[in-house]
């Protein structure tokens, strides 16, 4: 019997076991009850390894080199654990070892049971195992390897030791494949890691792998597989080649950091061949420049004919009586892009094939914009809670506008999706600045014209009674004191944006490009002489130190930057992705965008212009009623003005308050996040990933912070806190900017009639700041 039963342990069938596990009914009556379980516990153990093996043959026939690779080490490890257990085990009792034969004649099954107890987990969870491989006609790498390796994560030291052997086993293979793909640019025809245009396929890829390992590896695989298939003159060095595939073979993808580590160090070294073989320096000036233009409005004109084609687009929607032509799409805001180019400096540039507008929302109808406004919040309360998340990018059409820009290879190996998402957040900032900006403008200009109009009727006063006439001069008064107020902090937003930041960053990086030093930079502006101070002034007239140069210090100066240039070493793909970022921080921060709470009084400010210039608009391009209309003026023998001035000195009063303390509340916090918040580069690595993994929201780029916040890298062989100190500047010129009269620093003159007694009474010199 005890032959019988190491035949069915090796995988035989037998009577004792005519079904199952259970023991023949005619064999039960002559054993004990302790043998007859012995007996059916051996009998399920053989049971189970027969069908693990019968599995591992039906699997291994059709399925992929996956499964397949999974079925020969499984079986590998039954032979040389469970199959040379078996085999002692009978040599054993052939040779009469005491330790298994009692006496030297007989066999106890409880020693038996004790010898295979040792299998019962394994096989009872390899069992489970190959019945749900089974459940599937086709199994992906991914979910095959996460499966195996959630399987190891067991208490039973040797279940957890196969489900590591078998998961590393198809690991390697897939290790196979991925250095394939990353060395040699190739795809297997049967279960490909990617498609033909190297986009890793669904479940091709465990999840223990990180996005920054998937995205290096879509990278990696596509440069080489389109040098290979370009046969391009230089192909990949092989010796590189023969040095990441040691790379690979030493790291698993179940070790993370150590496989992450591997990948991106191929990604570096193919980025920086690539950038010495394939992409040209003047392929990144002409991105980077074109990006500028268009990104950051560096190319005015065309940001303002885009400004008015949007608006025009608008307007001829909502006068479209046909309900199809009342939509806005997505096709006809490319055409708006194309119209805005005609007859600006992009109507040749072909990079502008390059800009699509998106709307995550999709087709609209466009709405007037709302008159309503809210109450008047308490803003010191809500500016000391963290800051919701900020977006401008419905200002400009009224829903979510994304613009996009088409990236195509090489270029792609320079510019990340992360980066044009970056690009996208600042045009959205900066085209909502110069929208609300040319709105404000439009209405300085309507009431500049409708006042010329009225004078003409009524001299030098504003027509109407006694009561009427000073009403209407105090609604007037106030009307302009708050297109006033909003012209000139939009100039000064704006103009501080333009200049001082991304003229003055976008300069920086160029000379970075070009490997000139960089100390001198300073905004560039047309007639002045070059002092970031006085760009407020310096359309006004040219500057004399302009005109002073001595032309052969010029040429000594260029001499010496040439000379400089020719000595610099080598721009490698490293530090030009360094730069590029650098360059994207600082503009995030310089611009305010990385402190959420200034962007949030930034769009309730941009809200209240665009209020007001609506109401404007609504009542016909002037903030006085015409003296004919009806309520202009009070009725007969009345104390009261007209119930019309009456209405919009209410309306006009209310939006100047609320300006009034959403500007102090931005000077205040300004003030605080350049004194209370250190730049600090530790913080700044937060700040960044928050603003690219956002796509459209802004003030997540410094969450729970009320500083700023970048990520500025400090020069070798320097202080460390430069980097810092210089982006800390261009909070400061707006400071000074925003205060040069003392406009902020000393109490503020109100225009509402309750509280002008004081202001009245003192000269006018001094409420301007001038005495």
């Amino acid at each position: 019997m005890i032959a019988e039963v190491l035949l069915v342990l090796a995988g035989h069938s037998s009577s004792l076991f005519p079904t199952d596990h259970t023991v023949h009914p005619a064999f039960a009556p002559l054993l004990h009850p302790g043998e007859e379980q012995c007996l059916e516990s051996l009998g399920q153990i053989a049971l189970r390894y027969r069908k693990v093996k019968n599995a591992c043959t039906a699997l291994a026939r059709p399925s992929s080199r996956y499964v397949s690779a999974l079925c020969a080490t499984l079986n590998q490890i039954l032979k040389e654990g469970y199959e040379v257990l078996v085999v002692d085990t009978e040599a054993k009792v052939l040779q009469r070892d005491s330790s298994l034969v009692a006496s030297g004649s007989f066999v106890p099954l409880s020693s038996l049971r004790a010898i295979f107890a040792e299998w019962d987990a394994p096989l009872a969870s390899l069992e489970t195992l190959v019945e749900e491989l089974q459940t599937q006609e086709h199994w992906s790498p991914g979910p095959l390897i996460d499966l195996l390796l959630t399987r190891s994560q067991t208490g039973i030291h040797r279940v957890s030791t196969i489900y590591a052997r078998l998961s590393e086993a198809v690991q390697r293979v897939w290790i196979a494949q991925l250095q394939a793909l990353l060395i040699h640019g190739s795809l297997s025809p049967n279960d490909p890691l990617a498609d033909k245009n190297y986009v890793l396929r669904e479940g091709s890829v465990p999840s223990c792998v990180s996005a920054q390992a998937r995205d290096s590896i879509t990278y990696v695989g596509r440069a080489i597989g389109t040098v290979k298939a370009a046969k391009w003159e230089k192909q990949f060095p092989q010796d590189l080649a023969k040095e990441h595939t040691k790379l690979l073979n030493s790291v698993l993808p179940q070790d993370q950091y150590a496989f992450d580590r591997v990948v991106a160090d191929v990604r570096t070294a193919v980025s920086e061949w690539l950038w010495l073989n394939v992409l040209t320096h003047k392929d990144v000036e002409d991105a980077v420049e074109s990006l500028a233009n268009y990104f950051l409005l560096r190319n005015g004109e065309f940001a303002l004919s885009l400004i008015r084609e949007i608006e025009r687009l608008k307007l001829s929607r909502l006068t479209a009586r046909a309900v199809p032509s009342t939509m806005i799409r997505e096709q006809d805001l490319h055409l708006a892009l194309l119209r805005a180019s005609l007859g600006t400096t992009a109507q040749q540039d072909p990079s502008l094939a390059h800009l699509h507008f998106r709307m995550p929302a999709g087709p609209i109808r466009p709405l007037l914009p709302s008159l309503a406004g809210g109450p008047t919040k308490d803003l010191s309360s809500s500016l000391s809670q963290p800051a919701e998340p900020t977006s401008f990018d419905d200002l400009l059409l009224g829903t979510p506008l994304v613009l996009t820009y088409s990236v195509t290879w090489p270029l792609d190996l320079f510019l990340h999706p992360s980066d044009l998402q970056t690009y996208a957040v600042l045009f959205a900032y900066l085209s909502a600045l110069r929208k609300t900006h040319t709105r404000v403008h439009a209405c300085w200009t309507a009431l500049s014209n409708a006042q010329r109009a009225r004078r003409r009727w009524t001299g030098l006063g504003e027509g109407g009674t006694a009561e009427d006439l000073e009403a209407r001069k105090q609604l007037l008064r106030c009307g302009w004191g708050v297109v006033r107020e909003m012209n000139w902090f939009l100039d000064t937003l704006l103009g501080y944006v333009m200049t001082d930041v991304v003229d003055v960053e976008f300069r920086r990086m160029k000379a970075l490009l070009l490997r000139r030093p960089v100390e001198g930079v300073r905004p560039q502006m047309t007639g002045t002489g070059g002092h970031p101070e006085s760009t407020s002034t310096g359309h006004m007239g040219a500057s004399r130190s302009g005109s002073t140069v001595h032309p052969s210090h010029s040429q000594s100066t260029t001499s010496n930057l040439a000379t400089s240039s020719l000595n610099a070493p080598p721009l490698d793909f490293t530090t030009l992705r360094h730069i590029h970022t650098t360059y994207l921080e600082r503009l995030l921060t310089g611009s305010l965008l990385a402190n959420p709470a200034l962007t949030h009084i930034i769009r309730m400010i941009l809200e209240v212009c665009e209020r007001f210039a609506a109401q404007v608009e609504r009542w016909g391009g002037d903030v006085l009623p015409a003296l004919l209309f009806e309520g202009s003026l009070a009725a007969a023998g009345a104390q009261q003005v007209g119930e019309a001035v009456a209405e919009r000195y209410a309306i006009v009063g209310e939006i100047d308050e609320t300006l009034q303390t959403l500007l102090d509340a931005f000077y205040e916090q300004l003030s605080l996040s350049t004194t209370l918040q250190p730049f600090s580069a530790a913080s700044a690595a937060d700040t960044t990933k928050s603003v690219l993994m956002h796509n459209t929201s802004i003030a997540a780029a410094a969450a729970n912070t009320t500083g700023f916040h970048t990520f500025v890298r400090g020069k070798r062989g320097k202080r460390g806190g430069e980097g810092d100190e210089e982006v800390r500047r261009h909070a400061e010129r707006l400071l000074l900017r925003l205060d040069f009269n003392g406009e902020f620093s000393n109490p503020r003159k109100k225009r509402r009639p309750g509280r002008r007694a004081e202001a009245e009474s003192e000269d006018i010199l001094k409420q301007g700041g001038l005495a």
